[in-house]
């Protein structure tokens, strides 16, 4: 077995967050609220300002519904340091990368992480979309690269997808799964290919609704009605698409299409390049498919 455990039965207890984003804090405020040191690592000083601050404005909320106690809020907050550096993940157990969808920037930032943690450390990416395989090709320690796909919003939701390359080893596995407990989540492991399960099963079926829509089958009201009404839906799959960003799904579709090598029924529909193309991209623009002005 690895020496992935150097302090015994303790295993992970300090893990580095990479992004201090809406992803990136949401992961910092659940690894702190089940007991881990956590730094929160980001470019700028503001943005991890903003995400001490959305974590707090969260917590805050949990103390209001007595979920959580301020006392416990507190000691979660004073759990998290900050800094502009990655080298401030040179001592961590475990580092979660939480920065944008951009290949190169995943490969160049694992590559550097690879360089400045210890050799033990664990690399977990929370790509929703790109290859773990890809990601861990990129280090000298492919055995010790996983995923950690958490959802949104990463307090609220239970899953953590967890992504096996071809070369995780069991143990970081396992270790990675105890983690993802301890912070209160159900983790669901699978191997990793092109959207791993969830994107693979909900991207294809958000783009099926626009292509009903596309072809004049219903409105957009009825589309997510009857997904909601009759398919037990929260949300329907168009309002859905709004609230993760066009772009992210014509980007996921794009990435299912050129991996499973142009299957045409993972190919993205026109209606949806066009709207994107046109800077329509669902509630962060103020439109999508229904209008959030």
């Amino acid at each position: 077995m690895d020496n992935l455990t150097p302090r015994g039965s303790m295993g992970i207890e300090r893990i580095a967050v990479l992004g201090a984003g809406q992803m990136g804090n949401g992961i910092a405020q659940v690894a702190a609220c089940a007991g881990y040191e956590v730094v929160m690592i980001d470019i700028k000083q503001d943005y991890l300002d903003n995400g001490l601050a959305a974590i707090e404005n969260s917590l805050s909320r949990v103390v209001k519904k007595e979920r959580m106690t301020q006392q416990d809020a507190d000691v979660a907050i004073s759990l998290i340091s900050t800094s502009t550096e990655k080298t401030s993940a040179s001592d961590a157990d475990l580092v979660v990368e939480a920065i944008p969808e951009i290949p190169e920037l995943k490969f160049s930032t694992f590559t550097e992480l690879d360089s400045i943690c210890k050799p033990e450390a664990i690399l977990a990416s929370n790509t929703s979309s790109i290859s773990i395989n890809a990601i861990a090709d990129a280090t000298n320690r492919p055995d010790r690269v996983i995923g950690m796909h958490f959802m949104n919003p990463v307090p609220v939701m239970k899953l953590v997808e967890i992504i096996n390359g071809q070369d995780t080893s069991s143990e970081v596995t396992e270790l990675v799964v105890e983690a993802s407990e301890r912070m209160g989540k159900v983790p669901l492991a699978c191997n990793d290919s092109p959207g791993f399960v969830s994107n693979r099963i909900l991207c294809p079926m958000i783009n099926e609704a626009i292509l009903a829509l596309e072809e004049g089958v219903a409105e957009p009201e009825a589309i997510d009605g009857i997904m909601k009404l009759g398919m037990n839906h929260p949300i329907g799959p168009l309002a859905l698409a709004d609230l993760i960003g066009l772009d992210t799904i014509l980007h996921i579709m794009n990435v299912l299409h050129e991996g499973f090598e142009g299957n045409p029924k993972y190919a993205p529909s026109d209606l949806l390049k066009d709207m994107v193309s046109e800077g329509k991209l669902g509630r962060k623009s103020g439109e999508g498919f229904y209008s959030y002005s």
